[in-house]
C-alpha cells in the first residue's frame, strides 16, 4: 500500500468525482442509510460545498484509488471562544477497513484543526456502529458531557421541508 492523505480541492474534477463516489459508498452502507445519494444531491453537492467557506474535506488514496473520505465543517465553541472542527461524514472503503486508514485520516484532520486554532474535533456516531466507536475511542474521542451528573449529550434532529 502506498497511502496518501490530502486536503481535497473542490474545484479539482478528479477530487470532486472521488468525493461523490466515496460519499455514495458511505450512503449505501447500512451505517449511512443503505441507499444511493439522490440524483439531486449527486448533481448539486459539490457546487453547494464550494459556496461554504467553512468546509474541509480530506481524501485518502492508495496510489490513485480513492479509499477514504472525511467531510468536515468548522463550527465555533462559545465555551472556549475558538473554532472547532466537526467531522460530518467519514468513510473508509470496506476492503481497506482495519488497515489504519481511518487513523491516518483522523491524524490529518487533527493536524489541520490544530493549525486552524481549533479547540476540539467533534463527530456523531451511531449507537450500533461499534467498529467506528472503537476507532474513534482509540483516537481519543469520547461522549460529550459537561458534568457526569447531567449525562452525555444526545444528538437530535428535526427535519425541515
Amino acid at each position: 500500500m502506498d497511502i496518501t492523505v490530502l486536503e481535497a480541492n473542490l474545484h479539482d474534477p478528479v477530487h470532486a468525482k472521488h468525493i461523490l463516489e466515496l460519499l455514495n459508498t458511505y450512503a449505501n452502507d447500512i451505517m449511512g442509510g443503505g441507499k444511493d445519494l439522490s440524483e439531486n444531491v449527486q448533481k448539486n453537492l459539490i457546487t453547494e460545498l464550494q459556496k461554504r467557506s467553512n468546509t474541509l474535506i480530506v481524501l485518502a488514496y492508495d496510489n490513485t484509488s480513492a479509499i477514504g473520505l472525511a467531510i468536515c465543517f468548522e463550527g465555533f465553541s462559545t465555551f472556549y471562544a475558538k473554532p472547532l472542527l466537526n467531522i460530518h461524514d467519514f468513510v473508509v472503503v470496506a476492503n481497506y477497513r482495519g488497515k489504519g486508514i481511518a487513523k491516518l485520516l483522523l491524524e490529518k484532520l487533527e493536524k489541520i484543526a490544530v493549525e486552524r486554532g481549533c479547540c476540539k474535533l467533534t463527530l456523531e456516531v451511531l449507537e450500533g456502529n461499534k467498529r467506528a466507536q472503537v476507532v474513534y475511542s482509540a483516537f481519543g474521542f469520547n461522549g460529550y458531557e459537561l458534568d457526569a451528573n447531567t449525562g452525555k449529550a444526545l444528538f437530535w434532529e428535526k427535519k425541515l421541508g
